[in-house]
């Protein structure tokens, strides 16, 4: 799961390399707020992941293989609802990014073309992350390492191609990106096929019973909710960068490759534990849910020491990869040390995220949020705002924090009640 989810910032990764280096700041800037734009999309659906690994993995343990296909099915139907929803709205999608971001007409114009191509792979994404959490529930980690890899090579290649060897520019990044999605749903469904069949499974299509649809649409809404919140914390650190001006927005994208590096790796951690937890709660296991808690915990710590040892001594070498921009390196460098101290602040909050997510309480991942939201980011940048981008790195530091603190104090309390497993 670690080796898997690390490679999925390659995908952000490489375009801001590729359009990096090229002569002016606004192609950067611009594709920093397309691609941010599409990502918080995007991310809202991880819902559909999060809520179908969770259940897969309940179903698993339990297992009922009736309740887990029909679970999967319906993932299936509401992701396809979902993505044709973001293609018919994109158009008034894009009025918010511009009236939000108060881009320059250079800047937007880059941002807008990014985003009409890219919105056209959402039925594909949607549905490669019901297909990926499916895999998840399954204890399949392999499968979803060949699927990131597969899909980082289609897009590197592609951006060398298009962006370098076309010269399509900030287009090209965005073709490059949407080919990558659909090729890799084509290996999602080969993958999962696979899955079922090593598991005895017969994908032939059925709905699981009322009050279990009723039941997995309330979990997917709270998650909803959950991702809405946390995508409005990010969204607002790309939006209000943009209002203090292109360099700090193009040097706020380099340094949130950082942040994707460290929330993809800890993610990667946060995934086995959902499956395991999962499984340890169909199977009504608290010695095991316990056990698995207690690991993941541990391994989380090691790798954000590993990553802020790394941004530590690396960071300015990373930031001088990434772009050539004189002075979007020197504003990169200004907020580095953000990033050096933010996977420590910030482990606990991704592995409680999958901890809950394997227990399916999504209201109190919802209300974690929320709190977290209210009093970790927007009070946080209120008191500072007059620090200018610092006030930013603060508030998502403050953030990130509290979204571990409030989800390891409800554990804690379930814990003590015994009702981790109700």
């Amino acid at each position: 799961m670690i080796l898997s989810n690390i490679t999925v910032p390659l995908l952000g990764l490489v375009d801001t390399a590729v359009i990096g280096h090229l002569d002016s700041a606004h192609f950067l800037a611009g594709i920093a707020l397309g691609s941010s734009s599409i990502s918080v999309l995007f991310w809202l659906a991880s819902f559909l992941r999060m809520s179908t690994t969770g259940v897969i993995a309940q179903s698993s343990g339990e297992q009922d293989n009736e309740k887990l296909v029909g679970s999967l099915y319906t993932s299936v139907l509401i992701a396809i609802c979902f993505a044709l929803s973001l293609i018919l709205l994109s158009p008034f999608l894009l009025q918010v990014i511009a009236s939000l971001s108060n881009a320059s007409n250079e800047v937007f114009t880059q941002a807008k073309l990014y985003f009409q191509i890219r919105v056209f792979s959402a039925p594909a994404a949607m549905l490669n992350l019901v297909l990926l959490g499916f895999m998840l529930g399954m204890h399949y980690g392999r499968g979803p390492f060949y699927l990131v890899l597969f899909t980082n090579v289609v897009n590197i290649v592609l951006d060398v191609l298009f962006v370098i060897g076309f010269e399509w520019g900030v287009a090209g990044a965005a073709w490059a990106s949407l080919i990558a999605d659909y090729a890799a749903l084509g290996l999602s469904i080969l993958l999962t096929i696979n899955v079922a069949n090593k598991h005895g499974l017969e994908l032939k299509f059925s709905f699981v019973e009322r009050a279990h649809w009723l039941s997995l649409l309330t979990l997917n809404r709270d998650i909803f909710v959950r991702s809405l919140i946390l995508q409005l914390c990010f969204s607002f650190m790309t939006f209000y960068g943009a209002r203090l001006g292109e360099v700090t927005l193009a040097a706020n994208a380099v340094l949130l490759n950082f942040l994707m590096l460290v929330s993809f790796a800890m993610d990667g951690i946060a995934y086995a534990s959902e499956a395991k937890v999962g499984t340890a709660k169909g199977r009504a296991d608290p010695v095991q849910l316990q056990l698995w808690v207690k690991i993941s915990l541990f391994w989380g710590a090691l790798f954000a020491l590993l990553y802020s040892m790394v941004f530590y001594f690396f960071g300015d070498w990373i930031i001088g990869s990434l772009t050539t921009i004189p002075e979007v390196i020197a504003a990169a460098s200004i907020y580095l040390p953000w990033l050096v101290a933010l996977p420590l602040v910030a482990m606990s909050c991704f592995l409680f995220d999958g901890i809950f997510v394997g227990l399916t309480r999504a209201k109190e991942m919802r209300n974690s949020m929320l709190t977290s939201a209210l009093f970790g980011f927007f009070l946080p940048f209120w008191l500072t705002y007059s620090l200018g981008n610092h006030a930013l790195w603060l508030a998502m530091s403050c953030f990130m924090g509290l979204r571990g603190l409030t989800l390891a104090y409800k554990y804690y309390q379930l814990s003590r009640q015994g009702a981790l497993l109700a």
